[in-house]
């Protein structure tokens, strides 16, 4: 199944695919609630298919809708660094020995679509294609078994402005400023994913392929860093991987040919059998 949250009639609303067209999750579970987010679903996904089985379900008009980040905030952002060996290349760092992870606040959750602002013209800011991994069941010193505890995956683009990321030894700074994580336009549960560590991942800038990979080229495989991080936090229903980046950015090309996202560039990240996330800096 492939949910999406939409913003309609002064609110979000968590809705789910069905046949191009979309059904408010709220009313096939006859929660009586306004609305309803992802982590109220985790433990009913039998249940809503059943209901779009049946077709016994109203679709939403979509048409004065936008799409809202597929992440409604509430749990823990954490991303990972230097996951994919090209990428190290380009950047001419070290391969690292654990997964490199830092968080984003939930200031930088946008969605498709969503206009990116860059707050300074002087910033360096560059694109980061990255596949998602969102949390369905409280997770603690997981072993081999991680596919129990991933809900579904998602398209992430990690946006970064590369003189504040490398300002200091921390990189908080130029990760998450507002808007600075778009995803979605859905999330795409695990059942629909075949192979996790074998998806095609393409970012596009103003239709120029820059990044186009494989996430079998991840150095740290989706379970490893579930394993990895579980051991030292809990990772908890509705939290967030973010599993890292190819090669293509900007920051890996040489310095004549560095141009740097600005007003009016559109980027366009696309995953393999989860569809295409865009964005347009402004």
């Amino acid at each position: 199944m492939r949910f999406s949250r939409l913003r309609r009639n002064g609110r979000i609303d968590l809705v789910v695919e069905k046949d191009g067209s979309y059904a408010l999750v709220a009313d096939l579970l006859n929660s009586g609630k306004r609305s309803v987010e992802l982590k109220d679903i985790f433990n009913q996904l039998p249940k809503i298919k059943e209901k779009l089985g049946s077709g016994n379900f109203s679709y939403v008009d979509s048409s004065n809708s936008e799409y809202a980040s597929v992440i409604d905030g509430s749990g823990k952002i954490v991303c990972v660094g230097l996951n994919y060996l090209s990428h190290i290349k380009e950047t001419g760092k070290q391969i690292p020995s654990f997964p490199v992870l830092f968080s984003k606040f939930n200031n930088s959750l946008a969605g498709h679509m969503d206009k990116i602002r860059i707050p300074y013209p002087d910033l360096k800011i560059d694109y980061e294609g990255e596949l998602g991994v969102m949390i369905g069941k409280t997770a603690y010193k997981v072993g081999e078994d991680f596919e129990k505890y991933i809900f579904g995956y998602f398209i992430g683009n990690d946006i970064s402005s590369r003189e504040l990321q490398f300002r200091t030894s921390q990189y908080l700074l130029g990760k998450t400023m507002d808007g600075f994580y778009p995803n979605g336009p859905a999330i795409v549960t695990k059942d629909e994913i075949e192979n996790p560590q074998d998806l095609d991942i393409i970012t596009k800038l103003n239709g120029e392929v820059r990044q186009n990979s494989n996430t079998s080229s991840m150095i740290f495989s989706i379970g490893k860093l579930i394993s990895y991080i579980s051991h030292y936090l809990t990772l908890e229903p509705g939290d967030i991987i973010s599993t890292g980046t190819p090669e293509g950015v900007i920051e890996g090309m040489p310095d004549k040919d560095k141009k740097w996202l600005s007003q009016g560039d559109v980027v366009e990240v696309q995953i393999e059998n989860i569809g295409k996330l865009s964005n347009t800096f402004v």
